[in-house]
């Protein structure tokens, strides 16, 4: 038989997804619980908890991000191959619907926590002179004191990004969805017009998410090259998650004529184009201009990460992230083995849980740095015990992590069991189905 005569399998998750949904919710119920619960009890735990939440949302944030992205990418350039697996992207976008829920706690943390200094800049001269891009206006009277503690302009950025992803990924899962009832080329075409557009707002709105919620962490700190790697991150994020909800689907019994060994295979390239190459790409790239420049206010960043525990975290990141993969899945073989393919996955996207663990994390006191001689004596003190790095992983970290990404998954699951597990409707299916690699 042809693959242009295939047969039609289940394309209904039905009650297949009734036990991944209890158990998710359960793990994120439980996670989110036990963070509390250690944020009361633990020295400093709030303080732990926000950097913790805030390091979960980022990871799973991303993920979402990813989805969003490539869902639009396939409008953009009028793809076919992948009509057939759209519809995962689209219900893993379509968490950003509601994602600005879990971003409440990230938005009470500068008034919870200390985790973001400049929202006291009264005697930095660096943190004054950011003021207007926090606050919008000047916190400080005449005499040089603080007198307000609402960074509106933060708040209004924070707003209009998570109100641009509600709306871009509603519009897109909508439109497929109410494609399936009615097969209304029109509506493709609708999606092709806006996909455009919806991908330069995703690149206003990501850029100013990674550096206001993650690179402002270290006020001191920038690169013009922080939003892009966040992108990279969120794409071999999601793509590693593509690859295990189509392994799902096999093993439940769906879409098993409609997801064939050709789907996984670029499947598996785009997490080794994305989530491997270009993802070291970009890493190397900021490290070495960073490195080359020696500009102290840009160098601190790395040095952090340099010391004590953070550097074998910098080692396995090159190890795991970049080396391992390449070697992997350099070859076509290892994509078109189904089982090895979704096994680099779970190794992907435990990278992609240490990648955001490696940006939010790591801090050390700011005059450690200043007072330093050079960065071997600063070395030295971290290795001695007189310089904090606050490399601590705690039980926290992994119980908001579990937390977010339980809720994630379960109303993903929940989505996905309301509208066919394919694109049903899109007048482009017929040559996903039939897609062969050459």
């Amino acid at each position: 038989m042809s693959r242009a005569q295939h047969t039609t399998s289940n394309q209904q998750l039905d009650g297949a997804g009734n036990g991944l949904f209890t158990i998710a919710a359960a793990v994120g119920g439980i996670g989110l619980i036990t963070a509390l619960i250690l944020g009361a009890l633990m020295d400093h735990g709030w303080d732990r908890f926000f950097r913790s939440y805030l390091y979960a949302f980022a990871a799973v944030a991303a993920v979402c991000l990813g989805g969003l992205f490539w869902t639009m990418v396939q409008h953009a350039s009028r793809a076919g191959w992948s009509v057939a697996l759209r519809r995962i992207a689209e219900n893993v976008a379509a968490n950003l619907q509601w994602m600005w829920l879990l971003f409440i706690p990230v938005m009470l943390s500068p008034w919870l926590s200390h985790q973001y200094h400049w929202m006291h800049p009264a005697g930095d001269p660096l943190l004054e002179h950011k003021i207007p891009w926090f606050f919008g206006m000047s916190p400080l009277n005449e005499a040089g004191e603080q007198v307000g503690h609402i960074p509106w302009f933060w708040l209004f950025r924070a707003a209009f990004v998570l109100f641009v992803w509600a709306i871009l990924s509603r519009f897109f899962y909508r439109n497929s969805v109410a494609q399936d009832a009615t097969g209304d080329v029109n509506l493709t075409h609708r999606m092709q017009r806006f996909a455009p557009l919806g991908l330069v707002l995703y690149a206003l709105t990501q850029s100013i998410a990674s550096i206001d919620w993650i690179e402002s962490l270290e006020a001191h700190w920038f690169s013009t090259m922080f939003a892009v790697y966040f992108f990279a991150a969120s794409c071999c994020g999601f793509f590693a998650v593509q690859i295990l909800v189509m392994k799902w689907y096999h093993r439940s019994g769906r879409l098993t004529t409609e997801i064939t060994t050709e789907h996984y295979q670029d499947a598996g390239k785009l997490l080794f184009a994305f989530g491997v190459v270009f993802w070291a790409y970009i890493a190397f790239s900021q490290y070495m201009l960073i490195w080359y420049g020696n500009i102290p206010e840009e160098t601190t960043w790395y040095m952090v990460r340099q010391l004590g525990g953070w550097r074998m975290v910098s080692i396995l990141l090159l190890v795991g992230h970049f080396v391992l993969p390449f070697l992997l899945l350099v070859t076509k073989h290892t994509k078109r083995v189904t089982t090895v393919l979704g096994l680099i996955a779970a190794g992907m996207l435990i990278m992609h849980a240490v990648d955001m663990y490696y940006l939010v994390m790591p801090t050390i006191p700011g005059d450690a740095i200043a007072t330093a001689a050079s960065y071997e004596e600063l070395r030295d003190a971290a290795a001695a015990g007189l310089v904090e790095v606050n490399f601590h992983p705690s039980l926290m970290d992994l119980a908001c992590l579990l937390g977010l990404f339980g809720i994630v998954t379960a109303m993903t699951v929940k989505r996905m069991a309301r509208h066919a597990l394919i694109a049903q409707g899109d007048p482009r299916l017929p040559e996903s189905l039939a897609f062969e690699n050459f």
